[in-house]
């Protein structure tokens, strides 16, 4: 697991910045502690930070083919490199290292940008093309890895953490309006927009290609919830098995330490049991979060469970309140954007102490999505039926909502008259557009969000609800909000995380199979459970869903409150358009228990915080370190020319120099 970052200007005699370039690189330097190589050639320019997990030794970026036509700075990991390896031996390529960074070098040399779907894994890479003087961007297809972008002029930046693109002096860091309104919406910007105005996410399974000033961005990858002919679910359960298993074991390799997140949910103790199955005798180590008080009925208690039936060396970490709140300003810059997701937090503790101990954590993100493990599926898809009653009925539901006022029970109530598309649009708001208009007099909404949210749906129109529901989860809540927080938290700590859930054969295979082999009644991940019978305790496998029990909702009232309400009613903050009684009226609410107004809370307390840290304060994007670590091979090529004794013109393998 790494960090990229480079530019491609249009213009040939315009120069990259060495010294921008090394600040990107440093400003990244927690994605890749174990070395650092860049490569600058003119117009173009090249940084990687290393995080050496597969051939620790040789395995240096940028990397080059032979003669120095194609140059590569990748994040990731390819899992079958090794039998894509000895498919290109074959066709005569010779490699130097044993890298999955070579593979797509030699792939591309092969098969051009047709190496993409023979990729196998979680990868965002930058390639540079010397003979078509082409850049291409690639993300993998279901946006594990993150890869920000962004035009300066006709001149092309990109990043695998949006803040290092503001090293370069001509990207303005700025906030855009628009997002904000996203945000106070979903709880994350939906992509492929950021938080700032200008930069964009490149999409899972998307490529861009830049050449000669201009962009064009492809899509490579997509899933379609589609019907197979139905098997039996007992087939079906050993194929979803065996395939998972494999997933896991592929994700086992590397030269260091592996552990496992473990919840003592089924997702993450199914990938436990994997684990375990595929290391035999050798210890598996297990890591766990909770919250003080929260007893064994709580994560903690289920997770031991888990650990003590497979014989994991098992660890566990609790987070207080005040180290909740000490975290919050580097919560906010290793995020980069604003995720108003409290998870964030204890997933950073989690991974923090296991880095102490183990360089990858596997983890069991993305079967909800696939399987149909979430609570409000079954829900969505009850008021879905009793939409069949009749418009009579749907417009008594609604106007029960405006009579009974905010809550739960309202909300279900108001969705209850709206079409499947618009109520599923409003599950994951920070803010109701009741809220909305109470604190800002509007409940206006991202115009591009809008249009995001409705080329998304229309990709799966003719399908079964549920399937709709789980493709537009595949494309907006996983990639924007479950991943972006999976990889900023872990990677905050040097620690690369695996997802075996996310290998895209078994997405491909979950979205066959028939719904009611994923969601049976109000039992969701049918099949998972199915295929781990008589594997995991009966206990973990007939637990109902949870979503991760952050208690910061009752800490807004207690500990945490003094710190929001002294932001959000301050003058400075970035909510001071909003209506001053109401927002203080929000904070009374809250804290006396008449209101859960947490999420809200929450939602609007992130974004001000990452308003102030990296709009309000520039200070650290002057920090610019000396560009000695650079390597200048327009320079060399130069020198090369008045002097016999350098004639390598750049060619060679970069080392890596640790600033």
């Amino acid at each position: 697991m790494c960090g990229i970052a480079g530019r491609v200007n249009r213009d040939r005699d315009h120069l990259v910045d060495a010294r921008a370039l090394a600040a990107m690189s440093r400003l990244m330097v927690h994605r890749g502690p174990d070395g650092e190589g860049s490569w600058l050639d003119g117009r173009v320019g090249l940084c990687h930070r290393r995080l050496a997990i597969v051939d620790r030794k040789s395995g240096v970026q940028p990397m080059q083919n032979e003669d120095g036509s194609v140059w590569l700075v990748y994040n990731g990991e390819i899992y079958n490199h090794v039998a894509l390896r000895e498919e290109l031996v074959a066709l005569g390529h010779v490699f130097r290292t044993s890298s999955d960074t070579e593979v797509i070098v030699h792939g591309y040399e092969a098969w051009g940008r047709d190496v993409l779907p023979r990729l196998l894994g979680m990868f965002a890479f930058a390639l540079w093309d010397r003979r078509q003087e082409t850049l291409l961007l690639a993300r993998d297809r279901l946006g594990i890895k993150p890869l920000y972008y962004c035009l300066a002029g006709d001149d092309l930046v990109f990043a695998s953490e949006a803040k290092a693109l503001f090293c370069q002096p001509d990207v303005p860091c700025e906030a855009d309006p628009d997002a904000r309104l996203a945000f106070l919406e979903h709880r994350y910007v939906p992509g492929p927009k950021t938080a700032f105005q200008g930069v964009h996410r490149l999409q899972p399974g998307q490529r861009l290609v830049f050449a000669d000033g201009r962009v064009r961005v492809e899509r490579w990858w997509d899933v379609a919830p589609v019907a197979a002919a139905p098997t039996h679910p007992d087939e079906a359960a050993h194929e979803l098995l065996d395939l998972f298993s494999d997933a896991v074991e592929r994700r086992l390799m590397g030269e260091v330490p592996v552990g496992v997140f473990l919840s003592g949910g089924i997702d993450s103790s199914a990938v436990a049991w994997a684990m375990s199955r595929a290391r035999g005798a050798a210890p598996l180590r297990s890591y766990a979060v909770g919250f003080p008080g929260e007893g064994e009925g709580g994560e903690l208690g289920y997770a031991r469970l888990v650990a003590q039936a497979l014989g994991t060396e098992h660890r566990e970490v609790l987070v207080t309140p005040q180290a909740f709140e000490a975290f919050l300003p580097r919560l906010v810059w290793h995020l980069d954007e604003p995720v108003g997701d409290s998870a964030c937090v204890p997933l950073f503790h989690l991974a923090e102490a296991a880095r102490a101990d183990v360089t990858v954590v596997l983890s069991g993100e993305g079967s909800d999505e696939l399987l149909a493990g979430y609570p409000i599926y079954w829900r969505m898809l009850a008021l879905e039926r009793a939409q069949q009653l009749g418009r009579p009925a749907s417009a008594a539901l609604a106007l029960l909502a405006r009579v009974l006022g905010p809550g739960k029970v309202s909300r279900y109530l108001r969705w209850a008259s709206l079409p499947l598309e618009a109520r599923y649009r409003g599950v994951s708001v920070a803010l109701d557009p009741s809220l909305r208009r109470r604190l800002f007099g509007h409940d206006r909404v991202s115009a591009d969000a809008e249009a995001e949210w409705q080329a998304i749906w229309a990709a799966s129109a003719g399908h079964s609800p549920l399937s709709r529901l789980l493709y537009a989860d595949l494309k907006a809540w996983l990639p924007d909000d479950l991943l972006v927080k999976a990889d900023k938290m872990t990677m905050a700590s040097s620690l690369e995380l695996r997802v075996p859930f996310l290998d895209h054969r078994l997405v491909e295979l979950a979205a066959a199979l028939p719904d009611s082999w994923k969601l049976r009644g109000l039992t969701g991940k049918w099949l998972l459970r199915r295929a781990f019978a008589g594997k995991l305790p009966r206990v973990v496998l007939e637990r109902k869903k949870r979503g991760f029990p952050v208690p910061f909702s009752p800490w807004l009232r207690g500990p945490l409150h003094g710190l929001a309400r002294d932001r959000l009613l301050s003058r400075r903050s970035n909510f001071a358009d909003a209506e001053p009684k109401a927002l203080k009226g929000l904070l009374d609410e809250h804290r006396s228990g008449r209101r859960d107004h947490g999420e809200a809370l929450w939602a609007l307390l992130v974004y001000d915080l990452w308003h102030e840290r990296f709009i309000r304060d520039r200070s650290w994007r002057t920090q610019w370190p000396k560009p000695s670590s650079i390597r200048n091979v327009a320079a060399e090529r130069s020198a090369a020319a008045t002097s016999s004794a350098s004639r390598t013109t750049g060619t060679g393998t970069p080392s890596p120099r640790p600033t």
